[in-house]
């Protein structure tokens, strides 16, 4: 047979000897995907039912008539493949639309799109070449439709800017998609500059002040999070579907779902591989990346700068998730070590360079590393920038164990005529670090090879001698500050205060960061807006916090959680203390009210403070938990009033030393503050009202009987 080549809005009939296809989606650019569907429609233009939609999380329609092949390498690039059985699909579907997605990227960027239909024997009986895509996301590529008794191939060439829900929703697909997923999207779309610090609205109830959440660049959609959702079996192509979703058609019903589908691609967490063949106990699994023989200085940063970038050129995923904060395209990503430049009359070799190839342009980024106590330097910043402003670069990257107080700060200030036409970005080891845990352990990997190379980064960054320490040190003017603290004088004026203050800022960010890649959700913490995006602001009020009355405070909020966490580090009595409001049930008395939270608590630490707020003329109560376990008599108020709510604290020592582990001031906030959510704050369940009840005499006689039945 000769190949058809269609031009846009025209058609060709298939021979009637044809009775199944293969549609075929291709593309130039292998590092992008592109999702193929099939979307079976009436003659009205739309899904007879969710059913209809067949795509990654769905695979075969419920006759088993369309499915959903997945992806393969191409001749010139990368293709997505559907089947079609024209004998076995279901009269009542008068068109086939072939579309495909795309998240990361536009089709424009792609090149060389085209759209195919083959035989049983892989002979390409259709084409077609899109040549005009741009801005879209999702596209309709072609339809195979019903004419006269036989089928016919029309090519289409039609986007939408809105992405697969868009588009399933204009065919008439119920989509539902995690309505979480959909807020971190929006604050995603806040962002439109990777520098700049990203606020969503605050749900804490701000009676005096506007809050909102300081969140950390939000990862693209191409870095997908994990849904909590079953597995479903994967089906091979010429497999039925499973019989329980299998519908009669024989009369035309339409097979049904409860609750729409889901366009959010999942992808399954791969565990990196475990050594089993280990004949004792005490033998050593060989290292990717060795920790021996590590020195201090230029080897300590040559070793950390080469097992990152490595890392980053085999591992896709986590290479998008860092590339993402340094304002990259989503692409091939290529890495290199210690390229020279010339510079004037000097010679100057920045530690790396990172390279993402995307639509036939090239994004490239200078890369200076610092590990242990190493300083990034002004003078040396600035060549960097020179450097890659002569070479037609697009940025620099710092990577170091400073933490920047702020989402796009960035620790050393340069001469603003620097930037011009390059950007500049700072990460810490902490956010490295923060996001290679994100995608092991919550984002998920292409197999277990890849996990392993992951873990293996994990596990060198995280080992002391690695130099990527994390933030540690409370900075030069630590002693002083704390000493006049606890002396009474300290004033908002001294020197040397702005530097604590903003050290405070940097340990709440990797106190965020290290709760986030633990709990797999995004912790935020929680600032009125005018701090949020004013820095100097910010900094200005923890001064004058820390003069006022010593302490340095935090507010962090976690998704799912019963209620804020309030960390509070006070320098006059050395002690550190969380707490968490939790608002109490709106029915009851005091002693039920009281009883449900104190069941939850029935794990949590005897010297957990419990106090008790009342509405009205109430005194407010506190006791220790290990004293109301067996009788809550002492949280009950002598006055009538209403329980409001709980406050749950716990109080620990806090550490003074500048730096280090033991004794030190940053590990003990870390360690009270997760040790108080386990414990406390995280088996609690917020209160949720009972539904409304109907009363027997709204029912019918009927229902009224039921309800009578199941109160017996």
């Amino acid at each position: 047979m000769t190949l058809q080549v269609l031009s846009r809005g025209a058609n060709a009939p298939l021979s009637p000897t044809v009775s199944r296809i293969r549609v075929v989606v291709a593309w130039a650019d292998d590092s992008v995907d592109v999702d193929a569907s099939a979307l079976l429609l009436s003659d009205a233009g739309k899904v007879r039912s969710d059913e209809d939609f067949v795509f990654y999380n769905q695979p075969v329609a419920a006759d088993g008539s369309v499915q959903h092949l997945g992806r393969a390498a191409g001749d010139s690039g990368a293709e997505e493949r559907l089947s079609l059985d024209l004998e076995e699909i279901h009269p009542s579907v008068h068109c086939v639309a072939v579309t495909a997605s795309v998240s990361d990227a536009t089709f424009g960027d792609l090149g060389a799109l085209r759209f195919t239909v083959v035989d049983e024997a892989g002979t390409p009986l259709v084409g077609f070449d899109i040549t005009e895509a741009t801005s879209e996301t999702a596209f309709v590529f072609g339809e195979v439709y019903r004419r006269d008794g036989g089928w016919k191939v029309r090519a289409v060439g039609q986007g939408w800017d809105d992405g697969l829900a868009g588009l399933a929703t204009d065919f008439g697909v119920s989509v539902a998609d995690d309505p979480a997923s959909d807020a971190a999207d929006a604050a995603g779309a806040v962002a439109q500059d990777p520098t700049s610090s990203v606020v969503v609205e605050s749900d804490l109830g701000a009676t005096e002040e506007d809050l909102v959440e300081v969140v950390e660049r939000p990862v693209p959609e191409s870095v997908d999070t994990l849904v909590p959702e079953p597995p479903v079996d994967p089906l091979t192509p010429g497999q039925a579907p499973a019989p329980d979703r299998t519908a009669d058609l024989s009369s035309g019903a339409v097979p049904r779902r409860a609750a729409g589908v889901r366009t959010k691609k999942q992808k399954p967490v791969v565990a990196a591989p475990v050594p089993r063949l280990a004949g004792e106990d005490t033998w050593v699994p060989a290292r990717l990346f060795s920790i021996y023989g590590v020195g201090a200085g230029e080897e300590q940063e040559k070793r950390a700068t080469s097992a990152l970038l490595a890392t980053m050129m085999g591992v896709r995923p986590f290479a998008r998730a860092v590339s993402a904060h340094l304002g990259a395209p989503a692409g091939a990503v290529e890495t290199f070590l210690e390229v020279p430049f010339v510079l004037g009359e000097r010679r100057v070799v920045p530690d790396g360079m990172i390279r993402v190839a995307r639509g036939g342009k090239v994004w490239t980024a200078l890369v200076e590393v610092k590990t242990g106590t190493g300083q990034l330097r002004k003078e040396q910043v600035e060549s960097y920038l020179d450097a890659a402003r002569e070479n037609g670069y697009d940025a620099v990257v710092t990577i170091s164990n400073e933490i920047a107080p702020g989402t796009g700060e960035h620790p050393v200030t340069v001469d603003q005529r620097k930037l011009r036409g390059v950007a500049l970005f700072h990460l810490s080891w902490a956010e490295v670090l923060h996001e290679a845990r994100m995608v092991l352990t919550h984002r998920g990997v292409a197999d277990s090879m890849q996990a392993w190379v992951l873990h293996e980064l994990i596990r060198y960054l995280e080992h002391p001698r690695s130099g990527a320490t994390g933030f540690d040190d409370m900075g030069a003017g630590w002693v002083t500050v704390r000493e006049a603290v606890a002396a009474g004088t300290l004033r908002a004026g001294d020197r040397k205060v702005p530097t604590v203050a903003d050290s405070w800022t940097r340990l709440v960010r990797q106190l965020c960061l290290r709760l986030t890649a633990e709990l797999g959700v995004p912790v935020t913490h929680v600032l009125p807006r005018r701090l949020a995006t004013d820095p100097a602001a910010r900094t200005q009020a923890a001064v004058e916090q820390l003069a006022a009355d010593g302490t340095l405070q935090a507010t962090l909020r976690v998704p799912g959680a019963a209620g804020p966490l309030l960390v509070v580090a006070d320098l006059r009595t050395s002690r550190v203390r969380i707490s968490a409001s939790v608002p109490a049930p709106r029915e009851g008395g005091p002693q039920r009210r009281i009883s449900w939270i104190l069941r939850q608590l029935k794990d949590a630490p005897d010297d957990t403070l419990v106090d008790v707020h009342y509405s009205g003329a109430a005194s407010d109560t506190c006791e220790r938990l290990g004293d109301v376990r067996e009788s809550a008599a002492g949280l009950v108020s002598e006055r009538s009033g209403d329980v409001v709510s709980f406050e749950l604290t716990s109080v620990a020592p806090l550490g003074t030393k500048r730096s280090g582990v033991k004794g030190a001031f940053i590990p003990s906030v870390i360690s009270t503050t997760e040790t108080f959510y386990a414990t406390v704050l995280q088996p609690v369940r917020a209160w949720v009202a009972p539904a409304p009840r109907l009363s027997g005499e709204g029912l019918g006689p009927e229902l009224s009987t039921t309800a009578e039945e199941a109160e017996g």
